[in-house]
């Protein structure tokens, strides 16, 4: 079901879209959007961690209709795709978060939006009749966290997520380097609440508000197990992109062992280098319930705001429905362990390094 066809023939490879993308932004801004902390190891290891897993595809099997949908905390998914938190979306395309809500309702998919992202929660709600759920960083004590609860809960977002990886600030050297500082860390306040949240706050939101609960942050078989006694709805397996602790693992090397600690008891996400259809079979393949895409959204907006982003998702889907023909699955239920293998890695890991058609400015990645 083609949505941007009028974007086809400018974009017929995702490449193209991140390249144009890098184009249209300016130095400070495209930093922000690719870099992540310090020697930026986390990040290149999410990308490593990707490219060390192989396929195993059967054959002689009638693949002649396949399905691509999924689900996530009862919504369904035209695929299992989440337009992952980012603030300062407004960087990449004016419309910020309203956009990237606008095109999943387009899209069929669900939008995870920021705290940290304009419009803000009630402007990007009104914006779109799409799927959505509100990420919030804590910034305030009790009575901050339940004003942004009752307001999501108002403004129809049916679940609600907390990021946990942000204790403290970290060492973003790029922008660092190029002075580049967000709208919204222009005299901040209020870390020292996020520093402090724990257990017993995850427990007061569970006795106090109905709405689903999802912990984005989780690094640890560990730290699953604890989300699950705690009852928490959905586990998000990231390292913020690797802007936050450097030196991490990748997020699929974690997601096997915290897909066991959750034991189906609660949905898990994933993000972190996803920028190819076939990574996001790898995902499913190990457990995953949906996919977290952060900077592949943020390139189809500043390629072409929200139809921009609307033909990544096409081509995703696209590239999705090839790799499971090919491996002779005709649905992502089919996938499991079977499907893959670890292998060694062929390319340098980088930001860009799942596009190796892209030379544009390399020096910048």
């Amino acid at each position: 079901m083609a949505i941007s066809n009028s974007l086809a023939g400018e974009f017929p490879t995702l490449h193209e879209i991140v390249g144009k993308a890098q184009k249209n932004l300016p130095r400070d801004q495209w930093d922000y959007l690719a870099g992540g902390a310090e020697t930026e190891t986390t990040l290149r290891r999410n990308r490593l961690a990707l490219d060390r897993i192989a396929f195993r595809p059967r054959i002689c099997r009638d693949v002649s209709n396949i399905d691509v949908g999924g689900a996530l905390l009862g919504q369904k998914m035209r695929i299992p795709v989440l337009l992952a938190p980012i603030g300062s979306l407004e960087s990449f395309h004016c419309g910020g978060g309203a956009t990237s809500a606008q095109a999943a309702e387009a899209f069929d998919i669900v939008h995870m939006l920021s705290s940290r992202c304009a419009p803000g929660l009630e402007e990007t709600a009104q914006a779109a009749d799409n799927a959505r759920i509100f990420q919030l960083y804590v910034r305030g004590d009790d009575a901050f966290e339940d004003d942004y609860i009752r307001r999501a809960i108002d403004h129809g977002y049916y679940a609600f997520c907390i990021t946990v990886d942000t204790a403290h600030y970290s060492r973003r050297e790029r922008d660092m380097a190029n002075r580049f500082v967000k709208p919204w860390r222009t005299g901040a306040t209020g870390m020292e609440f996020q520093a402090m949240y724990s257990w017993d706050n995850v427990k007061r939101f569970k006795d106090s508000h109905d709405i689903p609960l999802i912990l984005k942050g989780i690094g640890t078989a560990e730290d699953a197990a604890l989300c699950v006694e705690h009852g928490v709805d959905g586990i998000y397996v990231s390292n913020h992109g690797g802007r936050q602790l450097d030196h991490g693992r990748g997020s699929m090397a974690v997601l096997p062992e915290v897909v066991a600690a959750v034991d189906g008891k609660a949905a898990v996400i994933v993000d972190g280098a996803f920028c190819r259809g076939t990574d996001i079979v790898k995902a499913i393949a190990l457990g995953a319930d949906a996919v977290g895409i952060g900077r592949m959204q943020g390139y189809g907006l500043a390629a072409a705001g929200k139809d921009g982003l609307v033909r990544v998702l096409e081509l995703l889907e696209e590239e999705m429905t090839i790799c499971l023909g090919l491996l002779g699955r005709t649905s992502l239920d089919e996938l499991d362990a079977s499907c893959i293998e670890a292998a060694e890695a062929v390319t340098d890991p980088h930001i860009a390094s799942a596009f190796p058609l892209l030379e544009l400015h390399r020096h910048r990645y």
